[in-house]
């Protein structure tokens, strides 16, 4: 640790608005490359810009793990609001992701905003600015978390898991989860064996009401 404060004052003189690279890169553990992302859209009338950047390949499960996150935004937005975005972000991206089924206490998101778009403040998230900021943000988020699914200690490939037709947006959930964190599953898509069964065994033993004969599997699109 005295390492680390000893070294604070020669950081903070050294930050740069073109730094972004050099941090994204200072964040890696494990990982073998970094994670950015950026999205601009227009909020208030002004263009507003949302960026991030994140680390994590190991220890990679929903609810987060040993990950870190950063998102930061030009955008002036209620804080309140701000924090529920965020939210609704992580739950969306960070928290929908698997690598290895292994979570951690030591995760973060942190999110950011200066306000210095100077765009009439967002108050509320439904309105047309909110929706369109929530938007920008939760498409970095989504990148952000699909680049550490990636890059994952071991992965080979990263696999997309959708559930249509459920009861509820949980219940798809749960479904999703059951199939992504298989281990049959993964070892079928490592040896590029396309058994069905091993996914539809996994969405049967998701917990939720399962009605087999209306199950269909497609793996890359093909019934």
């Amino acid at each position: 640790m005295g390492k680390y404060v000893a070294a604070v004052p020669a950081l903070v003189a050294a930050a740069s608005a073109d730094g972004g690279d050099a941090a994204a890169r200072a964040i890696l553990t494990t990982d073998l490359v970094e994670k950015t992302a950026a999205v601009r859209g227009t909020v208030g009338g002004r263009r507003v810009t949302v960026g991030g950047m994140a680390k994590g390949s190991g220890m990679i499960h929903p609810n987060m793990a040993t990950m870190l996150g950063f998102v930061t935004t030009d955008a002036d937005v209620a804080p309140g609001v701000w924090a529920a975005l965020v939210t609704a972000a992580a739950d969306a991206s960070f928290n929908a992701i698997t690598v290895d089924g292994d979570t951690s206490t030591n995760d973060t998101l942190v999110g950011l905003a200066s306000g210095a778009a100077g765009n009439a403040r967002v108050t509320d998230a439904a309105s047309a600015d909110g929706v369109a900021l929530a938007a920008a943000l939760t498409a970095v988020c989504v990148r952000l978390a699909k680049a550490i699914a990636r890059d994952g200690e071991g992965a080979t490939v990263l696999v997309e898991v959708g559930v249509t037709g459920a009861a509820s947006d949980a219940a798809a959930r749960a479904v999703a989860r059951a199939v992504a964190g298989s281990s049959l599953t993964k070892a079928a898509v490592f040896g590029r064996d396309p058994n069905w069964g091993r996914i539809a065994a996994a969405a049967g033993r998701a917990g939720v009401p399962f009605e087999q004969g209306a199950l269909g599997v497609a793996l890359g699109g093909c019934p």
